[in-house]
């Protein structure tokens, strides 16, 4: 008797994706409720702030795009592991500079500052153990790290919310919640593979900078506007763009999986030009289904945050558009990441300072706002998304050419 057999993308795609879901939900409920229980004139501080912790995130981002790659190639455990730990005393060290220079650009509490930025150094720790699963093609155990990381991350900050904390109280915890999924992960990625480690070379930091600027162009394309709002809208209207911005970071993190799993098949020459036609794929058709939900769902947004909320309703789309976009965006950098192609990212930073600039000289409202920065993601995922596949295209190897009849 012949026994159907799932494929194992779709498997592995499943469980990252209920992993990364439960982060995901994690995260927005504590933007939700932070909403609501900070008040219009005290959540764009918090949602600036964690803007500025996900810039913070890109060495993270970078380092596990970078051990993933090196895993597939064969580095060993140990010296990926020595390699997040380098990287995590040069983020520490930067973000301590940063706090003061931060606190006085952005007008916000030194307190909530702190907490936002020291949390970039867990990360890094964690994100390197995320690479390792990643690389392994563990993707079982990646798929639970990334869910408790995100719960655990959560959780404390909305008990001190939810007790009457502010802002930077709530970021502290999240740090050191930040800091025990770390440990945690650390716990599960160095139980020894069933096949044994394989041999390895070095790997250095370069590379790790290599991807980080490719890794900060699209987080600063992606975060930008939330910046950007405090500096030309009112606090009422900066904490409606920002409650609005919700829908784009679902629409950017929902497919997070599809990247992850396809990531060590972008980074193997036989298979990557395949995989990044896929990825685009599915990424684009992931972002039409977010896009028509947010449309949806649109009217019970001010029932879930408050009716101070209700002036953006009509705008959740468009706010899922610019987070679907450059969800795609994110799937082609990827790509570029784990073929070593990282120059692509001039691109993207192009595309940033076209927007910071249309926005800080012409848009004042929440509808300019978003609208510019739809247009310029459009462009930059476009011609970026032209580029990768192209040059895919151009170096597939022979051998995954069809055969002449």
């Amino acid at each position: 008797m012949s026994v159907v057999r799932r494929p194992p993308v779709v498997a592995d795609l499943t469980l990252v994706t209920a992993g990364a879901m439960t982060a995901n939900v994690a995260g927005y409920l504590l933007q939700l409720l932070a909403g609501r229980w900070l008040g219009v004139t005290g959540y764009s501080e918090f949602a600036s702030l964690l803007a500025v912790q996900l810039l913070c995130a890109v060495p993270a981002l970078a380092l596990q795009n970078v051990v993933a790659r090196e895993r597939v190639r064969g580095a060993e455990v140990a010296a990926l592991r020595g390699l997040q730990w380098r990287c995590a005393l040069i983020v520490a060290a930067v973000a301590a500079v940063l706090v003061p220079v931060v606190t006085v650009a952005l007008n916000v509490g030194v307190l909530a500052c702190a907490g936002a930025l020291c949390a970039a150094p867990a990360l890094v720790l964690l994100s390197g153990e995320q690479g390792i699963l990643q690389g392994g093609r563990r993707f079982r155990d990646l798929a639970v790290v990334l869910g408790s990381a995100g719960v655990v991350r959560v959780a404390p900050a909305l008990v001190v919310l939810a007790v009457g904390g502010g802002a930077g109280a709530a970021l502290w915890a999240a740090a050191l919640g930040l800091v025990a999924a770390a440990v945690f992960a650390r716990v599960l990625a160095g139980r020894p593979a069933p096949e044994g480690e394989p041999g390895g070379h070095i790997v250095g930091v370069l590379p790790v900078l290599r991807a980080a600027q490719v890794q900060a162009a699209l987080m600063a394309l992606s975060s930008a506007d939330l910046i950007v709002v405090r500096m030309v809208l009112d606090e009422v209207d900066a904490s409606r763009y920002a409650l609005g911005a919700i829908a784009a970071k679902i629409a950017f993190w929902l497919p997070q999986a599809v990247g992850v799993v396809l990531y060590p098949r972008m980074a193997q020459p036989t298979h990557s030009a395949r995989a990044i036609r896929d990825a685009l794929a599915v990424l684009s058709a992931i972002g039409i289904v977010a896009v028509l939900c947010a449309a949806l769902a649109a009217p019970i947004a001010p029932v879930l945050a408050g009716q101070d909320y209700a002036p953006i309703q009509d705008l959740l789309w468009l706010f899922a558009l610019h987070g679907a976009i450059l969800a795609v965006l994110q799937g082609a950098v990827l790509s570029a990441i784990a073929v070593d192609r990282t120059a692509l990212a001039a691109v993207t930073w192009i595309g940033l300072v076209v927007e910071v600039t249309l926005m800080v000289s012409f848009a004042r409202s929440v509808p300019a706002l978003i609208t510019t920065a739809v247009s310029v993601a459009a462009a930059t995922t476009i011609l970026v998304a032209v580029v990768v596949l192209r040059t895919a295209d151009h170096t597939e190897p022979a051998e995954t050419q069809p055969a002449a009849d």
